[in-house]
C-alpha cells in the first residue's frame, strides 16, 4: 500500500504514535509519506519506504494567523494525485481530519476517491475538542473520515458521550517497539545519577497542568521520609518553572535533576525503579509503556486510559488524581523491598510485550484494507 500519514511532528504521544506507526508499516514493505510543517522528531534515519513532504505555509501580511488548515489540504491534494496514495491517515482531528476532508473534496473533481482514517490520541477529544469553537468541525470531521479509531476504549466513550458521532470507533491501542525501549546495562549512567545506590524515579512530560507535574514533586519529598532516593525530570513546558520552584520550597532541589528535552528516554528509564504519571488526564499512556517496556512499574493515576494499561497491584499502582499520601505510599511499597521491585519490574515488562508493535501492525494494515475495500465497494 500507499500510505500518507499526516500527524504533529512533535515530541507529543499522537505524533509519536504516528511516526512509529509509519516506520512499522514501511518495514513491512509498504511506501510511507509523512506529510506536515515539518520533519517528524522520530523520523531519524534514512529508508527507501519512507518520504516527507514539507507542508508550505503563506506569510502573505493579510493573515494575522498563517492558514496552516488550508496550506494542508493544498499539500495532501497535491501527493494524493503524484505519488498515488491508496489511504491516508490522519492524527489528532484538529486541524488533520478537516483538512483530510477538504482535500478529499478537491480530489473528488479530478475523479480520485481518496480513504481517510482518522485516529483520535486525547486532547483532540478531551480538551480541545470539547472547545464550543471546535466542536461542530471535530464531529462534522470524524462523520465523513471513511474509518475511526482510538487509542483506548475510554477515549472512544468519551468521543461518543460528547460528539454525536455516527461513525463505528474501532479501538486499537498504542504500541511499543520492543526493539528500542528495552532494559539497556547502563550502570555507569546509574551510578553518577545514584552514587549512594538510591532508588531512581522518572517523570516524562510536557510539564503541562494536565500532568500535575507538581504532584511528582509532592510525592517524591513524601517518598524520601522512608526510601532514599533520586528523581529525573525528563521534558519541558509551561509547568517546568513551577516544578522547579517547587523544589526548593520543599528542600529537594539536590535530589532532583530536570533533564529538558531528551531524544534516547530509553536510556534513561534503564536506569530507573519506578515511573510517575499522576496526571488528570491520560488517553491512554504511551509515556508509561515506554517505562514498562524498560522493565519499570508504573505509580499512575486512574484517568482516563491508563486503568487499560497499568495493572492496578500488578504492574504497579492506580490512585485517584491528586492523591498524594496514597501515591506515596504505593511507590514506598514497591521500591522498600528488593524481592518486590523485581516481581513488579517482571510484570511491567510483560505487560508491554502485550502491547508490542509486531502485534499492532498488522491489525492496522487490515483494518486498512477494509476501509479500502469498503470505499471501493461505495464507489461502484
Amino acid at each position: 500500500m500507499k500510505i500518507g500519514i499526516v500527524c504533529y511532528p512533535t515530541f507529543g504521544g499522537s505524533g509519536v504514535v504516528a511516526t512509529e506507526l509509519g516506520k512499522g508499516l514501511a518495514a513491512n514493505g509498504h511506501q510511507v509519506h509523512f506529510i506536515t510543517y515539518s520533519q517528524p522528531a522520530r523520523l531519524d534515519f534514512f529508508s527507501a519506504n519512507l518520504f516527507y513532504h514539507e507542508v508550505s505555509i503563506s506569510k502573505y501580511p493579510l493573515f494575522d494567523f498563517p492558514p496552516y488548515e488550508l496550506a494542508l489540504a493544498s499539500k495532501l491534494v497535491d501527493v494524493v494525485r503524484f505519488e498515488k496514495l491508496d489511504l491516508l491517515h490522519v492524527h489528532y482531528a484538529i486541524p488533520h481530519a478537516s483538512a483530510a476532508f477538504m482535500a478529499k473534496q478537491i480530489l473528488e473533481t479530478y475523479g480520485i476517491r481518496i480513504p481517510v482514517v482518522t485516529t483520535l490520541h486525547g486532547t483532540d477529544i478531551t480538551l480541545v475538542g470539547k472547545d464550543p469553537s471546535y466542536n461542530p468541525v471535530v464531529t462534522f470531521s470524524i462523520n465523513q473520515s471513511d474509518g475511526v479509531t482510538a487509542v483506548s476504549t475510554n477515549l472512544k466513550e468519551d468521543t461518543i458521550k460528547h460528539f454525536e458521532v455516527a461513525k463505528d470507533i474501532r479501538v486499537i491501542p498504542n504500541f511499543i517497539d520492543l526493539t528500542r525501549f528495552s532494559l539497556k546495562p547502563r550502570e555507569h549512567f546509574k551510578k553518577a545519577i545514584a552514587p549512594g545506590d538510591e532508588r531512581i524515579l522518572v517523570h516524562t512530560s510536557n510539564f503541562r497542568r494536565v500532568k500535575r507535574t507538581s504532584d511528582v514533586i509532592k510525592v517524591f519529598q513524601k517518598i524520601q521520609e522512608k526510601v532514599r532516593c533520586k528523581l529525573l525530570m525528563v521534558g519541558d513546558g509551561p509547568d517546568r518553572v513551577n516544578a522547579e520552584q517547587l523544589c526548593r520550597d520543599l528542600g529537594v532541589c539536590n535530589d532532583v535533576r530536570f533533564l529538558g528535552k531528551q531524544d534516547a528516554i530509553e536510556e534513561i528509564l534503564s536506569v530507573a525503579d519506578l515511573f510517575m504519571m499522576p496526571s488528570e488526564s491520560e488517553s491512554f499512556g504511551l509515556a508509561a509503556l515506554e517505562a514498562m517496556a524498560c522493565s519499570v512499574p508504573v505509580v499512575s493515576s486512574n484517568a482516563g486510559g491508563l486503568p487499560e494499561l497499568n495493572v492496578d497491584g500488578v504492574t504497579g499502582f492506580l490512585d485517584d488524581v491528586g492523591d498524594i499520601d496514597r501515591m506515596a505510599a504505593h511507590a514506598v511499597y514497591i521500591l522498600e523491598d528488593n524481592d518486590r521491585l523485581a516481581t513488579f519490574k517482571a510484570a511491567a515488562l510483560a505487560r508491554a510485550k502485550e502491547f508490542d508493535l509486531g502485534l499492532i501492525l498488522p491489525v492496522y494494515e487490515n483494518y486498512y484494507q477494509e476501509v479500502i475495500d469498503q470505499v471501493k465497494a461505495s464507489v461502484i
